[in-house]
């Protein structure tokens, strides 16, 4: 490529973006790097405030089936979504600054392209004035040898200082597309986390209202509250029997053979681990015993996180089920509110116990797209996240009440041979 061809098409190619700079706030650089600080430390305080919650809600949950216990969780609950809640706004907040920010460095980086391509523009000129003479006709119209000799230099050294400019524009183009398109992140950011907010505001009504449910359930007497109790883990274990049965017979003629090859990354985490710089942690593996199920294997992939915290589709697929087997706030039952996608490699993940869910039945996901929220719909003891996998063609959907809606069954795998 030619040198002059090289600076037609960077011109060409930068030129856009010099038209479309958002106006600078007032605040200087210094200004705004100092509220950004003070954003990521207020951050950091709420966060902390957040992991303490987590603990405490972890050890109410070890502390007996109570009225007063359960009441207990739930005001832990409600604080730690109203944490959630300053810190998507202060997440917001911060977002904002940093594009103010760099607006600033887009504004200099556009005026430096802008002196730049001046500068190339008067060396082009220059260059193309001696373009047409050869060597032989810069020779014979100088009157010595000296003056011509001084006047090819002069043209080598326009060369060189092309070059330069040339290599300086791209520079400060490369420089302003990696700020704009930051710029662009941090707008689709913005956008997320305003979604996170609305959502979370809408969790802390949702807390306060099964608090009030439980309590006028209950009367606020014991005695009811374990009554409640009882019948539930009744219902609850016969629905689970009832699932066992017909997964046995499923697994009776299933061929593991048929499965994909077991290697990390065919899923992605669909909740960030602490380890990974996200909140959550692993409470129960595939296969464990389950006390909450009579000592049964565990059928999924349990991950606690912050009520509230995102969900995340695992891989690309399609939404085959979005459901909720719970009858009311109380009345919990299975995996509460959950949704089913399949995926293009005969296998089918399961998010459940969401208190929130953001896709409809027969949308086309990607890996990573927001899919919904954590929370603590159906039979949990806390906020966690069920993540189960299951091989697509034995996956049935069963009414089994009490449990309202849809119960996903089918030959379950352990989704750490593919994460």
């Amino acid at each position: 490529m030619s040198l002059k061809l090289k600076i037609f098409l960077l011109f060409t190619s930068i030129s856009y973006s010099l038209f479309i700079i958002p106006a600078l706030g007032a605040n200087t650089p210094e200004d705004l790097k100092s509220a950004i600080e003070a954003k990521n430390k207020a951050l950091q305080d709420i966060n902390q405030q957040i992991q303490q919650t987590q603990k405490d809600l972890d050890a109410a949950q070890g502390q007996g089936k109570t009225l007063q216990n359960q009441i207990k969780q739930i005001d832990y609950q409600l604080n730690q979504v109203n944490l959630g809640i300053r810190s998507s706004e202060l997440t917001i907040d911060k977002l904002n600054l940093e594009i103010n920010s760099l607006q600033g460095g887009i504004k200099e980086t556009s005026a430096s392209i802008k002196t730049q391509k001046s500068g190339i523009a008067v060396i082009l000129d220059e260059i193309n004035k001696k373009d047409n003479e050869t060597i032989l006709v810069t020779l014979l119209k100088n009157k010595n040898l000296s003056d011509s000799w001084s006047e090819l230099q002069n043209l080598n050294t326009l060369n060189v200082g092309l070059s330069v400019g040339v290599d300086k524009y791209q520079e400060l183009s490369n420089k302003l597309t990696g700020n704009l398109n930051s710029t662009a992140q941090k707008r689709k950011g913005i956008v997320s986390e305003n979604q996170n907010l609305k959502t979370k505001k809408s969790l802390a009504v949702s807390e306060k209202n099964d608090r009030q449910t439980l309590l006028s359930q209950t009367k606020n007497q014991e005695k009811l509250y374990q009554n409640l109790i009882t019948d539930l883990e009744k219902q609850q274990n016969s629905i689970s029997d009832e699932i066992d049965k017909i997964e046995d017979q499923l697994r009776s003629t299933f061929d593991p053979t048929l499965l994909p090859i077991k290697r990390p990354g065919v899923f992605s985490w669909p909740i960030k681990l602490a380890k990974d710089g996200g909140t959550a942690y692993i409470t129960q593996r595939f296969g464990e015993k389950s006390y909450l199920y009579k000592g049964k294997p565990h059928n999924g992939l349990d991950i606690g996180s912050p009520i509230g915290t995102p969900v995340f589709a695992a891989a690309d697929g399609k939404v085959i089920a979005v459901d909720n087997n719970d009858k009311s706030s109380w009345a919990k039952y299975q995996y509460g509110k959950y949704i089913l996608i399949q995926h293009d490699n005969n296998l089918v993940t399961l998010y459940g116990h969401l208190s929130v869910q953001a896709v409809q039945k027969n949308s086309i996901v990607k890996r990573g797209d927001l899919i919904g929220y954590e929370g603590r719909t159906g039979y949990a003891t806390g906020p966690h996240l069920h993540f189960g996998v299951y091989w697509a063609p034995s996956v049935l959907m069963k009414s089994l009440p009490p449990a309202a809606g849809l119960v996903p069954i089918g030959v379950v795998i352990n989704p750490e041979d593919y994460l």
